[in-house]
C-alpha cells in the first residue's frame, strides 16, 4: 500500500485526509509510476475546497509527475527510469476537442495523482522535459498546456505579435514565457506593483496595475498605438472580460480560460460584434499538444516559475496558501 490523499464526498478542507491506495502491476499497455510531485490549479482548489466537491471519495490533483518503475506488455514509448508527467485528458490524444466537462479528468471525475504510486494506461502520461525536476514537470499538465494551446494551437502565435496576460498565476506566467520565446511583445497586468516588477524580469515589455488603472483596456490600446493586442489570455472571467475585449485588436483573439471572478456575467455582445473579436473557450489540451509543448521546452530551455513547495500531507496548507493570492507562479506538492 502507498500513501494517498482522499477528499470525501462534497469536499471541504475538513474532509481531506491521508489514506492508502493500491497500484496493481501494469497490464498490457499500462505503466506504473512512482509519483513525486503535483502542482496546484484553480480546478483542483474547486474540488478540494468543496466549490464543486466530488460525489464519491476521490484522490485529488490533475497534475502528477514521477518516474516509471514498471512497464506492461506492448509498451514501447516508455522504459523503467523514465521521467514522465500526466495528461489532463487521458482520452483526448490528438485532433479536435473530444471531451466535455471533467468526467474523465484525474482528480475530479476519476482518481488523480495525490498519491505515491499509480498504474494507468501509458497514454495517460508523456515524457517530461529533459533536465526538469519532478516538481517542474508537474506544472505543465494544466497551466503550461493551457497557455501553450491558447497561443500556439488555437491562434498560431507569430513573432512580432502582441499578447496581454492577466495576473501572476501559472497560466499567465507560462503564456508570458512562451510568448517571449516566440518573439512576441507582452503586456502584463497585476494589482501588485511588486509582482509587476517581477513580471518585467521575466520579459514583460509593459505592465499595468489594474487597481490604479481600472480602465486598463484603454491603457493597453494606448500602449499599442490604439491598435490593440493580437491575443488576450483571459483568466479573470466575467469581471475582466469587457476590458479584455477593449484591449484586443479588431479581429483579435481572446482565450477564455479562468473563472476567478465567477461563472456568469453579462457578455458585451456589441463589443464582440462590431470589432469582430474571436472568443475561444480553452480547457487545457490534448496529449499531442502536450508533446509539442515539451519538444519546444527541450529546444528553448524554458523553466517554470515555482513559488513554493509543500509535502503531500500539507495539501490543505498548500491550498490555503493559494487562496491567499500571495504566490507568484506555481505552488507544488513534492514528495
Amino acid at each position: 500500500m502507498s500513501k494517498a490523499i482522499y477528499v470525501q464526498p462534497g469536499g471541504g478542507y475538513d474532509k481531506v485526509g491521508l489514506g492508502s491506495a493500491d497500484a496493481a502491476a501494469p497490464a498490457a499497455g499500462e505503466i506504473t509510476v512512482r509519483l513525486h510531485a503535483n502542482s496546484l490549479n484553480y480546478h483542483d482548489f474547486a474540488v478540494v475546497s468543496g466549490m464543486w466537491g466530488p460525489s464519491a471519495p476521490r484522490i485529488p490533483m490533475a497534475d502528477g509527475a514521477g518516474e516509471v518503475i514498471a512497464v506492461g506488455e506492448g509498451v514501447s514509448e516508455f522504459a523503467v527510469g523514465d521521467s514522465v508527467v500526466s495528461t489532463f485528458f487521458p482520452d483526448w490524444l490528438d485532433g479536435e476537442p473530444l471531451v466535455e466537462g471533467f468526467a474523465t479528468v484525474p482528480g475530479d471525475g476519476i482518481d488523480g495523482y495525490a498519491r505515491e504510486l499509480m498504474t494507468a494506461r501509458a497514454t495517460s502520461f508523456t515524457r517530461a522535459p529533459k533536465g526538469y525536476s519532478h516538481a517542474e514537470a508537474s506544472t505543465l499538465t494544466t497551466a503550461g498546456l493551457t497557455a501553450w494551446r491558447a497561443l500556439m494551437a488555437d491562434d498560431s502565435l507569430k513573432p512580432g505579435d502582441t499578447v496581454l496576460v492577466q495576473g501572476t498565476g501559472g497560466v499567465s506566467i507560462f503564456a508570458l514565457q512562451f510568448a517571449k520565446a516566440a518573439g512576441a511583445t507582452v503586456i502584463a497586468t497585476s494589482s501588485s506593483d511588486e509582482k509587476l516588477e517581477r513580471l518585467k524580469t521575466l520579459g514583460a515589455d509593459e505592465v499595468i496595475n489594474y487597481r490604479s488603472t481600472p480602465n486598463w483596456g484603454e491603457k493597453v490600446r494606448a500602449l499599442t498605438d490604439n491598435r490593440g493586442v493580437d491575443h488576450v489570455i483571459e483568466v479573470g472571467g466575467p469581471a475582466t472580460l469587457e476590458q479584455s475585449m477593449i484591449a484586443a485588436r479588431i479581429g483579435g483573439h481572446v482565450s477564455l480560460i479562468g473563472i476567478l471572478t465567477g461563472v456568469a456575467g453579462q457578455l458585451p455582445l456589441v463589443q464582440a460584434l462590431v470589432r469582430q473579436i474571436r472568443l475561444q473557450g480553452v480547457l487545457v489540451g490534448s496529449r499531442a499538444q502536450q508533446q509539442a509543448m515539451i519538444r519546444a521546452i527541450d529546444a528553448n530551455g524554458l523553466r517554470p516559475v515555482i513559488d513554493k513547495a509543500f509535502e503531500l500531507e500539507q495539501i490543505v496548507e498548500a491550498f490555503r496558501y493559494q487562496e491567499s493570492n500571495r504566490h507568484f507562479g506555481k505552488i507544488c506538492l513534492s514528495f
